[in-house]
């Protein structure tokens, strides 16, 4: 059976965290977006620096582009066997073009005031209250819609993620049983 799964969730939520221990479970490949992208903007090429351009802005890319890297990436025969895709797709333009088979999405639910905390004392020197609180209000704008979007195809799976890590952990290898469609 292949398995295709989404994390999504707010900076600071634990999304890179539980995409990757979902990965390790399952035995499928771990893609962070915001890493694609990232090697993306490093390409000396029109995408590459169109990405690192919109990067160093604070913007979000440009959705078809952003589509267009997953997509590509996700033709690889390293994803073959399933993929846990981390922080993917962040608006709901990318939700509806993106055309890659899921079969769940995840959602780690976790309080702006939760998020702030975690994220100042991850100690990062971009990680200011005046970043932190412009990227919450960019994330409930942008991303908040793709929620809606997943939750009308039936998909989506809200786990509270304010929780020690394990149980966060074991609370969705649980509700991927439970919602399993075979």
């Amino acid at each position: 059976m292949k398995k295709n799964f989404i994390v999504l969730g707010p900076p600071g939520s634990g999304k890179s965290t539980q995409a990757k221990l979902l990965a390790e479970s399952l035995g499928v490949a771990w893609l962070e977006a915001s890493n694609l992208l990232y090697f993306l903007s490093q390409e000396d090429s029109e995408k590459g620096r169109a990405v690192k351009e919109a990067m160093e802005s604070g913007k979000l890319v440009a959705d078809d582009l952003t589509v267009e890297a997953m997509d590509d990436q996700l033709a690889s025969v390293n994803y073959k066997k399933g993929v846990v895709i981390d922080g993917f797709p962040r608006s709901l333009e990318q939700a509806q073009a993106f055309k890659f088979p899921i079969d769940k999405v995840l959602y780690i639910d976790v309080s702006d005031e939760k998020d702030t905390q975690r994220l100042l004392k991850r100690g990062r020197p971009d990680d200011t209250p005046q970043t932190i609180k412009k990227r919450l209000i960019i994330y409930h704008q942008e991303t908040e819609p793709v929620l809606d979007f997943y939750t009308h195809q039936g998909m989506l799976i809200k786990v509270d993620g304010e929780r020690p890590i394990e149980l966060i952990h074991q609370e969705i290898l649980k509700s991927l049983v439970t919602n399993r469609q075979d």
